[in-house]
């Protein structure tokens, strides 16, 4: 086994070695394979729909990947671009995790997707996306996660008409994004929100289950340990060591301070050595100065897919491979992996 830098804790609190919980791993036997696509589990029909909030004026363009097998309700995973992204953005993480079982929902926040500099001039889209990264679009995104999650109630009903109805286990919902949708992620997994003159506020909508933040920020106002420290339900941190973004203040060693303010109890922080901002996206970025690793990716389907089979369908061999020995397995000898 190659060793990496890593730290896991047991329920105790105690700080130990990845290998000394080999034998926690091995508990789940050598089979449990989170890449692993089986023949029968693969990915199914991919929808293209539309949520319309009229409360808020809102039309949210949706892509929704369906697993083939549609024998029972699947638990949900959604997922929040980036800054200038869209719904089409990061379909390899909807494939895989289709493929093992899930629905996966792509949300487009209008305001601070691909429309905000499609049409302007190249000299002027930076302007356009330091413009769109405002206070307004952030709340903007989170109110379009609890109107997509209302949306999909209505869908499921097997009354609805729609190809959902029946297909989505709302008990089970995960959340997950990436820079900009990593924050839209946090605000609404778990996040306390400080307010100049007021108590603090959280905007986290309680049917969200466990989050996945792919390059975390830090909060825009008030203390790690006061956003951060009362966060109760499993989180995923992913980030990079060259993880900078050219709009925001965020540095890869900012979005280190995220996981340190978290609370112990199934919270798991992967540092990819070398991972750029675009690490966890489909194509490079203006600026990138290194080459793509095409390890990366399969890290982090790996990682991401033991996370959900652990916390959204309690498979006990997933959370066995997630605190044992299983990162060991994928990661590279100069990657960080740790957890409590």
């Amino acid at each position: 086994m190659r060793s990496i830098r890593a730290l896991c804790r047991v329920p105790a609190g105690i700080l130990v070695s990845v290998a000394a919980t080999t034998a926690l791993s091995q508990q789940a036997g050598p089979r449990y394979d989170p890449l692993r696509i089986e023949s029968d589990s693969q990915q199914g029909a991919t929808l293209e729909l539309r949520v319309q909030d009229a409360g808020r004026s809102r039309d949210i363009p949706l892509k929704v990947f369906l697993p083939r097998d549609n024998s029972a309700p699947a638990p949900v995973i959604m997922f929040s671009h980036g800054l200038g992204g869209s719904r089409e953005g990061n379909a390899w993480l909807g494939e895989h995790w289709s493929a093992r079982g899930y629905v996966v929902v792509f949300l487009q926040h209008p305001g601070s997707d691909a429309s905000v500099w499609e049409d302007v001039r190249p000299a002027q889209r930076m302007a356009a996306l330091r413009h769109a990264a405002n206070a307004e679009n952030f709340a903007l995104r989170v109110g379009d996660v609890s109107a997509v999650l209302d949306q999909l109630e209505r869908w499921n009903a097997k009354v609805s008409g729609s190809p959902l109805a029946g297909r989505l286990d709302l008990a089970r919902i995960g959340m997950s994004g990436h820079s900009f949708g990593a924050m839209t992620t946090e605000a609404v997994g778990g996040e306390v929100h400080a307010v100049p003159g007021r108590e603090p506020r959280s905007l986290s909508d309680g049917r969200i289950r466990s989050a996945l933040m792919m390059s975390p920020s830090l909060p825009r106002q008030g203390s790690p340990a006061t956003a951060f420290g009362r966060v109760s339900i499993p989180w995923l941190l992913m980030t990079g060591t060259r993880d900078t973004s050219p709009i925001g203040n965020a540095t890869a060693e900012s979005r280190r301070e995220v996981f340190p303010a978290l609370p112990p109890g199934d919270k798991y922080e992967l540092v990819l050595d070398g991972a750029e901002h675009s690490a966890f996206g489909d194509r490079p970025l203006p600026g990138d100065s290194m080459p793509r690793n095409p390890n990366h990716h399969r890290v982090i389907l790996a990682i991401s897919t033991a996370f959900w089979d652990w916390t959204l369908k309690g498979r006990p061999e997933a959370g066995a491979w997630l605190k044992g020995s299983g990162p060991a397995s994928v990661l590279a000898t100069s990657d960080q992996w740790q957890a409590k």
